[in-house]
């Protein structure tokens, strides 16, 4: 039976407009993708776009500072995996279905 990914926050300030990231000369169907989260995406931009300390991160997602924490760990490793080793990133949302 599949079911919809539940979203971990109730707090997303933003949709991206682009949602894909590649390296440059490399076809897509050629790169192992790296799957980076709405949420992770969201962590990244309150801590350093808009310079917040993880406690007030998590206050805007509407999570605890250990979860955003954690969140934030995540998309760490997945885009610096990518940066290195050149592989793409894809930003996904939650509506997709999982099995």
């Amino acid at each position: 039976m599949s079911r919809k990914k539940l979203c971990l926050c109730q707090n997303i300030g933003f949709s991206p407009e682009v949602t894909y990231f590649k390296p440059q000369g490399v076809p897509l169907c050629d790169l192992v993708v790296n799957e980076l989260t709405i949420e992770e995406l969201e962590s990244l931009r309150l801590h350093h776009t808009k310079n917040l300390e993880q406690i007030e991160g998590a206050t805007k997602m509407r999570i605890s500072q250990s979860t955003f924490q954690r969140i934030l760990n995540s998309a760490y490793q997945k885009v610096v995996d990518a940066l290195i080793n050149g592989k793409a990133i894809k930003i996904t949302r939650h509506e997709e279905v999982v099995n």
